[in-house]
């Protein structure tokens, strides 16, 4: 059970209408049956729902207390007696759904703290939540149920979309942003890119004349950077998400509902497709093209453009077939080295 000092929980719901917010199929004459909680399958009691999406957790499965589970046709067989099944081929997504009943987004309470400081010519609806040691800038257009953090500024003109919500020590400028974006706390937007001339009596920096452009639904993670653009905009893709730590250069475009795990850094005027998922400690060129829906795997080197669809691997990064051949053969070759 989550923490209820930090957490506020919703419900009980019953089963039936479980698998009708996720889409998912009861596979139990137990509809009416209530369930009021969900957590891991290790620990989840008979009252709360968990899930199985991983061969790996089959085992716990098979042991698990759980009253109701999400999982996927193959492991209907193993479940242990006596819990309810919600089949669905995508039992973790179901579940997201189901957690997200059990605890939605507390709403915004409208407020603004004594010691924000908000500019007479900045817009800011009376329903939006502005904490303490907040500045917004003239000219700045929050929407409608905005949340900001503590000691976040807001720089003069820009534009956030309604619901949005954007944590402490957060720094926006130069930024048109949608509606339900996340900011985590740390993030910084519109900051000037890394943008110089070599010279051989010192770099000569270029102005940065572009914007940051995020459309909706974008959640970021804690301390990551967007650079804004040198005089295009750097532009972030509707519904994707980015974790703690990653920093885009300026010129940068992120198509939707792409997806940067921790600590990736992309160089300026990279442009990623729809769809690209892209792992931790991934390091992009600048000027490249990654098309839509392809993979980049954890710690990644990619030094030239990936085709659309594709999976690589490896510093510099190739297909990941590829990739595993010239690592059975390295293999190979040690073990003869050594006489093995």
């Amino acid at each position: 059970m989550a923490d209820p000092r930090f957490f506020t929980r919703a419900g009980p719901f019953t089963l039936a209408e479980l698998a009708r917010l996720s889409g998912a199929e009861l596979r139990a004459e137990q509809g009416q049956r209530l369930c009021y909680d969900v957590g891991p399958l290790e620990t989840a009691g008979p009252d709360q729902a968990s899930f199985l999406d991983n061969r790996k957790y089959l085992g716990a499965f098979c042991t698990s207390r759980a009253g109701a589970a999400f999982v996927d046709e193959w492991a209907v067989e193993r479940a242990p007696p006596g819990i309810a099944l919600l089949v669905t081929r995508e039992p973790y997504k179901a579940y997201g759904l189901a957690a997200q009943a059990f605890y939605p987004a507390p709403a915004v309470a409208g407020g603004r703290a004594p010691s924000a400081l908000i500019d007479a010519a900045a817009i800011v609806p009376e329903d939006c939540a502005i904490g303490p040691h907040a500045v917004i800038e003239a000219g700045a257009r929050l929407g409608r149920r905005c949340q900001v953090g503590a000691n976040t500024v807001i720089g003069a003109g820009v534009e956030i979309g309604e619901d949005c919500r954007i944590g402490a020590n957060v720094t926006v400028s130069h930024a048109l942003i949608g509606a339900r974006v996340v900011l985590h706390p740390g993030v910084r937007i519109g900051q000037a890119g890394f943008g110089f001339a070599p010279d051989r009596d010192g770099p000569v920096k270029l102005p940065q004349l572009g914007r940051v452009v995020i459309g909706a639904d974008v959640d970021i993670g804690a301390n990551t950077t967007v650079d804004r653009g040198s005089g295009h905009d750097t532009v972030i893709g509707s519904g994707s998400m980015i974790d703690n730590l990653v920093q885009i250069g300026h010129n940068v475009t992120l198509g939707r509902c792409c997806i940067l795990a921790a600590q990736v850094g992309i160089s300026g005027s990279t442009r990623l497709d729809d769809f690209v998922i892209v792992g931790g400690q991934v390091g992009l060129a600048g000027h490249l093209h990654i098309g839509s829906g392809a993979r980049i795997a954890a710690q990644s080197g990619i030094m030239r453009d990936v085709p659309g669809g594709a999976t690589v691997c490896g510093s510099p990064a190739v297909p990941i077939a590829e990739f595993m051949r010239q690592t059975a053969v390295l293999q190979r070759l040690a073990r003869k080295k050594d006489g093995r």
